[in-house]
């Protein structure tokens, strides 16, 4: 069953190598949607796939790559999809 989620990920998550790390792992994952900066420091991703896939980007995306010092994530599911792959948008 497939399942998508949008999300954002607050704490040091900018300027420490985490949204390449996210698209390694939701590209290794099978997954689709993107992993982007915003303004405020946060980092905001789509996506989509496979439920055990999703869940596992879900719990990896809570620790991030070593030098991330992630403090929060919030995610609500998010119906839309996007078969193009998994971009970084910059």
């Amino acid at each position: 069953m497939q399942q998508g989620f949008y999300l954002t990920v607050m704490g040091k998550v900018q300027g420490v190598g985490y949204r390449r790390w996210f698209a390694k792992q939701a590209q290794a994952k099978g997954l689709t949607g993107y992993v982007k900066n915003l303004a405020n420091g946060e980092v905001e991703a789509v996506i989509y796939g496979e439920r055990c896939a999703v869940q596992e980007m879900l719990d990896q995306s809570l620790v991030g790559p070593s030098r991330a010092e992630v403090t929060y994530l919030h995610y609500r599911s998010y119906d839309q999809t996007d078969d193009q792959g998994f971009s970084i948008v910059r």
